[in-house]
């Protein structure tokens, strides 16, 4: 089930971002030294919107939008704990997400992917616009863009 993400869940979101991330074979050096990216703080919430996914009252993945502008959304985050992957709960999360940015007229959804869900991504329409360099030499991270031609 998915319902709306709380400020009072964010040590618990934090938890499955700082997981998910390690599922994809970074060292524990790298999850460290990206540990201050994957806190979800409170306070995102005056700003962001965001869901989780609930399973037996237990959160086991969620997004984040940030509305930048009248036109634009990011997708600051959207991450499954591991035990949950290949399970359709991305499926589920990103098409809420999407689905949500129709309904308030967002013009484009931003997301600064990790290189292992580009493919996820992009299965869902969005495009690759651009490729920044990561903290690790040699590895860029995908900037993708989805355009919602009927909020234009």
């Amino acid at each position: 089930m998915i319902v709306k993400a709380l400020a009072s869940d964010a040590e618990k979101l934090t938890e499955i971002a700082l997981k998910s991330k390690a599922y994809w074979g970074y060292t524990q050096e790298q999850i460290d030294s990206w540990k201050e990216d994957l806190i979800i703080l409170p306070s995102h919430f005056k700003e962001w919107n965001g869901c989780k996914y609930l399973i037996n009252d237990e959160i086991v993945g969620f997004y984040l939008l940030n509305r930048v502008n009248a036109r634009t959304c990011f997708l600051e985050f959207l991450f499954i704990d591991p035990a949950f992957i290949g399970k359709g709960i991305g499926k589920k999360l990103i098409e809420h997400a999407i689905k949500s940015c129709r309904k308030n007229n967002c013009e484009v959804l931003n997301v600064l992917s990790d290189p292992n869900a580009e493919r996820f991504y992009a299965k869902y329409g969005f495009k690759t616009l651009y490729q920044r360099e990561s903290s690790i030499p040699g590895r860029f991270l995908p900037e993708m863009e989805l355009e919602f031609e009927e909020n234009n």
